[in-house]
């Protein structure tokens, strides 16, 4: 029997029940057979990004989250959008992988899970590509109006949604097979 894929959930959001965190969770539940999801809980730990410091001598914060990126199989990202951006400390967090290159060809989703979200998912999208993330159409995701697609318990309750997001759960189980 083969090993469990392991990925990396990320939430770019900072609030302790929030719907992006849902969507993980949610996430989590689809794919329970395909691969497994453990839930980074770091994100505000992470300090301001400076590149003077950025070096074998990183902070712990940043050599943990560093270390657990390269570990997992895959890399899964659910965010808001604020201000019509990426939230600023999912972008520290980002940054901090720039010169360490976690994100090089790494499987990696997107769902950005928020009101509107069209200029958010877009702009990290960009950084995705630009790290090298490997990230694909059928692995990138953007839910409007998250908060009426699924609950506190982690369950989508529009069906629309629940089916896009099973197509964005398999797709990622493929690329992660693959590499």
């Amino acid at each position: 029997m083969t090993k469990a894929k392991k990925v990396i959930a990320i939430s770019g959001s900072t609030r302790a029940h929030s719907t992006n965190l849902n969507m993980i969770k949610a996430v989590a539940d689809l794919a329970e057979r395909r691969f497994s999801v453990t839930v980074f809980q770091g994100l505000t730990e992470i300090p301001h990004f400076n590149p003077d410091i950025d070096n074998e001598n990183a902070e712990p914060q940043v050599a943990e989250f560093r270390r657990l990126l390269r570990e997992a199989d895959g890399i899964f990202i659910c965010t808001p959008e604020y201000a019509m951006g990426v939230p600023g400390t999912l972008k520290n967090a980002i940054d901090w992988t720039v010169s360490s290159g976690e994100f090089l060809d790494k499987p990696t989703a997107l769902i950005t899970a928020s009101s509107v979200g069209e200029k958010g998912h877009a702009s990290l999208l960009e950084t995705l590509k630009v790290l090298s993330a490997k990230i694909g159409e059928e692995t990138q995701l953007l839910v409007s109006h998250a908060k009426l697609k699924v609950n506190d318990e982690g369950r989508i309750t529009d069906e629309k949604t629940l089916d896009e997001v099973k197509k964005l759960v398999r797709a990622f189980d493929v690329m992660l097979s693959a590499d």
